[in-house]
């Protein structure tokens, strides 16, 4: 009898320990976030390897190597414009060890609107830091019978027809920032699509379209091959100070350009926080600055929180623009 009852009292507290232990509320586990990074990362560049956006990327990579103490693999997803590299990263685990080059342009703000993709760029992708601004620019062969902006909007004007350009790719920014001037100025123009910025900038060297917008290689402006008109981006260029913007010239056109980094939704704060300090230390090493000053590539901070408020902000601009050129 006295076996019968130690058993049931053992039983009676086993019972007891099992509703104590589902009833209670669970006890929140030590977020592997406080020591992260605790093995490699990978970014994805939604670019070729061996451009400057590549090159720049690696370079800040290598740097943030040392705050962070964990090395950054690097992994190149071109296709769609940016949009497959994108794709991949915004669909990716988000413990912080997947994270990507942010390439803002079509795949953030033109795209998402013509596409079904799988991410929102709001809402589905959380933004790390921005450290540099792309030098997108208006320009033409150097012996074109004009040297500002103004005088080949002038020519376009009296020579309906005659204003054809090249950027790369239909719908992309460079694309709509003409169609936003033409639109302005009444003046009508022709694009012609290429497949990259050496093939556009091959056609303006041979005649074939008067002027280009978009990326350009700084060594034939250099040379005089090429001559600038106007730039697209909100600063003007450290490599070239005396060339205006659209701002300057009186265009309120946004033109969103940039390198920086993002994680997909669901990143861990500390682990952005992490992130964005490394970043931001590793763009502010000398060795890094004169790399960009080679590379011609303007530094350009935004941190987490202005980078989203900056990225939302564009987003419903052009979501309006689109509508307003007849896009969708």
């Amino acid at each position: 009898m006295v076996i019968s009852l130690r058993k049931f009292q053992y039983a009676l507290c086993a019972a007891l320990l099992l509703v104590a232990a589902v009833s209670a509320p669970a006890l929140p586990q030590q977020p592997e976030a406080g020591r992260y990074p605790t093995r490699p990362i990978t970014c994805i560049i939604p670019f070729s390897a061996g451009g400057s956006t590549d090159i720049a990327v690696r370079l800040i990579c290598k740097e943030a190597e040392k705050t962070l103490g964990q090395p950054i693999i690097i992994v190149n997803k071109p296709g769609g414009g940016g949009v497959v590299g994108v794709s991949t990263l915004a669909t990716a685990k988000p413990d912080g060890y997947t994270i990507g080059q942010s390439p803002g342009g079509a795949p953030l703000f033109i795209m998402p609107f013509l596409e079904k993709l799988p991410y929102h760029p709001v809402k589905d992708i959380r933004y790390i830091m921005q450290f540099v601004e792309l030098n997108f620019g208006i320009f033409v062969k150097s012996d074109a019978p004009f040297n500002s902006l103004k005088e080949l909007l002038d020519y376009g004007r009296k020579n309906p027809g005659k204003l054809i350009y090249g950027t790369n790719a239909p719908n992309s920014i460079s694309n709509l920032v003409v169609e936003q001037v033409a639109k302005r100025e009444k003046i009508q123009t022709k694009h012609i699509p290429f497949k990259s910025s050496p093939e556009y900038q091959a056609a303006v060297l041979g005649g074939h379209v008067l002027f280009a917008v978009g990326d350009f290689n700084y060594s034939l402006i250099e040379s005089g091959q090429l001559k600038l008109l106007a730039f697209l981006s909100e600063k003007r260029s450290d490599a070239n100070p005396q060339i205006p913007t659209l701002k300057d010239l009186g265009y309120d056109i946004q033109c969103p350009v940039f390198l920086g980094f993002m994680a997909p939704k669901g990143t861990p704060d500390e682990i952005v926080r992490r992130l964005e300090d490394a970043f931001s230390q590793a763009m502010r090493q000398p060795a890094f600055i004169s790399k960009m000053k080679e590379l011609n590539l303007t530094v350009v901070h935004r941190g987490n929180k202005e980078l989203t408020e900056y990225v939302s902000r564009n987003y419903d601009v052009f979501s309006l623009l689109l509508k307003d050129l007849g896009i969708i």
